[in-house]
């Protein structure tokens, strides 16, 4: 069995080496994460309501919403501007 040495030199060269891989892979979980549009799942889960309070939102006008077949879709953009225009500062 053959041995080999590793230098400081080796084990910088990979750390730089692993750092970028993880970078990279970490800008991509980025992109994925971020949705467009979210189902009502999604907003529920991020928001820690119920679907009940899901749909007064909804039916009140609060969230705005679309409708394809029987799913319904949120844009993320929207719901991150509902909540920033009921903020409550003290």
């Amino acid at each position: 069995m053959a041995t080999s040495i590793i230098t400081t030199e080796d084990l910088a060269s990979f750390k730089k080496e692993l750092l970028g891989e993880i970078k990279v892979l970490l800008q991509e979980q980025g992109k994925f994460s971020s949705k467009k549009y979210l189902k009502s799942t999604d907003v529920m889960k991020m928001l820690k309501i119920s679907p009940g309070t899901l749909q007064n939102l909804r039916v009140n006008g609060t969230l705005p919403y679309s409708k394809i077949g029987g799913l319904i879709f949120y844009e993320a953009d929207k719901i991150a501007a509902v909540l920033e225009e009921n903020k409550v500062e003290f």
